[in-house]
């Protein structure tokens, strides 16, 4: 499966792919004040103003998953209910993690919401491990929402010697 840019005309799809992931991963583990302010609505405005940056796999129009990096960090990635299982997600984390070594990254990082066990046990998986626990600060509509997460981290290249 093809790992490209996304479209810009994909970004209601792929915000609808976002939400409804978030919504099965997460409603059931997050405080009740963070899931109201996570809506179809603000999904869409996200995916809208970061759209130039995701990545996604499968055909144009015809999304299976995508994945978003934020500087060393690799902030979103998400799949499809129906592609779940395919082998789409680690095509993903794959392409996410040589475009973060390609920018240098030594050690790439993510959050995961304490708690996600499928999401945790995919990232184990892949070569990540858990660091720790911070408290992640999160953009909303009703402004910064503070959640604890786990902070999986995985060293993508080594620094040569003398650097």
């Amino acid at each position: 499966m093809e790992i490209r840019d996304a479209e810009i005309g994909e970004a209601d799809r792929l915000a609808q792919m976002w939400y409804d992931g978030w919504c099965d991963a997460h409603l059931p583990i997050v405080p009740a004040a963070l899931a109201q302010v996570r809506t179809l609505a603000s999904f869409r405005d996200r995916m809208r103003a970061a759209v130039g940056e995701v990545r996604v796999a499968g055909p144009v129009g015809a999304p299976a998953g995508f994945y978003l990096l934020k500087d060393d960090e690799l902030y979103q990635l998400y799949v499809s209910a129906a592609a779940r299982g395919s082998g789409v997600a680690a095509r993903l984390m794959a392409d996410a993690e040589a475009r973060l070594a390609g920018r240098g990254v030594e050690t790439a990082w993510l959050g995961c919401a304490i708690g996600n066990q499928r999401a945790a046990r995919f990232y184990e998986k892949c070569g990540w491990h858990m660091a720790r626990t911070f408290v992640s600060d999160l953009e909303t509509t009703e402004g910064i929402f503070r959640l604890e997460v786990w902070r999986y981290e995985k060293r993508l290249r080594r620094s040569p010697p003398g650097e």
